[in-house]
């Protein structure tokens, strides 16, 4: 009788390695909320080499290769430098990031139940004119006012955060659509405000709020140095409160796993006896008392007062932070804090070495860029194909 020969055992690993060993493209972990980040940010300051090699016209025309370097050494350098070198760069770089982690917060719980939050302006806007209102409107004690002030902000993001969600849980409106379209509506909405005589200042024409009395002004987070321009808050104490009460929402309890079930699948949420207009609404609202927050936070802290555009483009940025991080607590933290040293920092490099601020701009896209294109950083730093889609996800146009 013919022995049957069993097939050969099949390989446990990588044919890349015939020792048997896992090279390192099979040892580097895509789906963390560190890695992937951390590779984009590599690869946005080695184009960005190139960005400031080219842009040195004068220096390339003279084959000067060793003045290129040395530039772009000491704009690299500058930056950190900018951000944390003293208290004035610590200062700046708090400002900054305070508005960007909220609003990154925003964005980062609807990434979470599987939604785009894009509505992070109007949001911030409604929630900075109802902040601002109770900042002028009362004379103290501020151990009163404050609280009232940062409330009421919280609540008109609330308010203003639940409307798409009403509308995609009820209707099936996308919120892609609701959020940008109230972002419109929130600007107008401030602007109307803003030239009626509750809202506008004294003696002005210009679209300008009142200022925030002493007693409804966000404290000063330095204060005891006595340096009166070192303008961050306690606002950036705020926005790590949030951060953590984001984590213990999400990883602690029911909800915040009903949320992230709803997020990964929804039919799946819903089999399981799960309420996904509940989940969707309360998602919303969440991140509209966030960015209601960063909205007071610019308003009682930063600036004092309201004008048509307190609110910049931190809600557009706070989407890049999101997603830099990953739409996890310590990757938000870490994304707003970086962007904000960026911000930072870009000024000073600008200063001291003539690289003109707009390469923060360049290496924020750049960082974007690879973090949206997972499969594009697969090929440049040759990882391994598994995860390396990981990320958020959203529901299509229809769901």
């Amino acid at each position: 009788m013919t022995d049957v020969q069993s097939p050969p055992d099949a390989p446990t690993d990588s044919p890349s390695d015939p020792n048997g060993k896992r090279g390192l493209r099979d040892r580097i972990d895509t789906t963390n909320a560190i890695t992937l980040p951390l590779l984009a940010f590599i690869s946005a300051l080695v184009i960005g080499t190139i960005v400031i090699a080219f842009s040195d016209i004068d220096k390339l025309q003279d084959g000067d290769f060793g003045g290129i370097l040395t530039t772009i050494k000491d704009a690299y350098l500058a930056l950190p430098d900018g951000a944390f070198n003293g208290w004035r760069p610590i200062n700046e770089t708090i400002v900054s990031t305070t508005p960007l982690l909220l609003a990154g917060l925003a964005v980062a719980i609807t990434f979470r139940a599987g939604l785009f939050n894009i509505g992070g302006t109007g949001q911030m806007l409604v929630g900075g004119m109802c902040s601002v209102y109770v900042g002028f409107s009362m004379n103290g004690p501020s151990i009163i006012q404050i609280p009232l002030a940062v409330g009421a902000g919280m609540l008109g993001g609330i308010i203003w955060g639940i409307i798409p969600g009403i509308l995609k849980a009820r209707a099936g409106v996308h919120e892609v659509i609701s959020t940008i379209m109230l972002n419109f509506i929130a600007g107008s909405l401030v602007l109307y405000f803003l030239k009626t005589d509750l809202f506008v200042r004294e003696g002005r024409s210009d679209p300008i709020s009142k200022l925030v009395t002493p007693e409804g002004t966000l404290p000063k987070l330095f204060a005891f140095l006595d340096r009166p321009e070192l303008r961050a808050h306690i606002g950036f104490l705020f926005a790590l409160a949030a951060a953590f009460f984001f984590w213990w929402l999400i990883e602690k309890t029911k909800l915040g796993f009903e949320i992230r079930a709803e997020g990964a699948n929804s039919n799946a949420a819903q089999y399981a006896g799960m309420k996904p207009a509940f989940l969707i609404i309360t998602s919303f609202a969440v991140a509209g008392g966030f960015a209601g927050l960063a909205g007071a936070s610019e308003v009682l802290g930063t600036q004092g007062r309201a004008t048509q555009g307190f609110a910049g483009d931190i809600g557009f940025d706070a989407i890049a932070v999101a997603l830099l991080g990953r739409s996890t607590p310590v990757g938000t933290v870490l994304a707003a804090l970086l962007f904000g040293a960026l911000q930072a920092g870009g000024q000073r490099m600008q200063v001291e070495t003539g690289v003109p601020v707009d390469l923060v701009l360049i290496l924020r896209a750049l960082i974007i860029l690879f973090i949206a294109a997972p499969l594009l950083m697969k090929a440049i730093w040759r990882i391994s194909a598994k995860g390396a889609s990981s990320g958020p996800s959203f529901g299509g146009w229809g769901s």
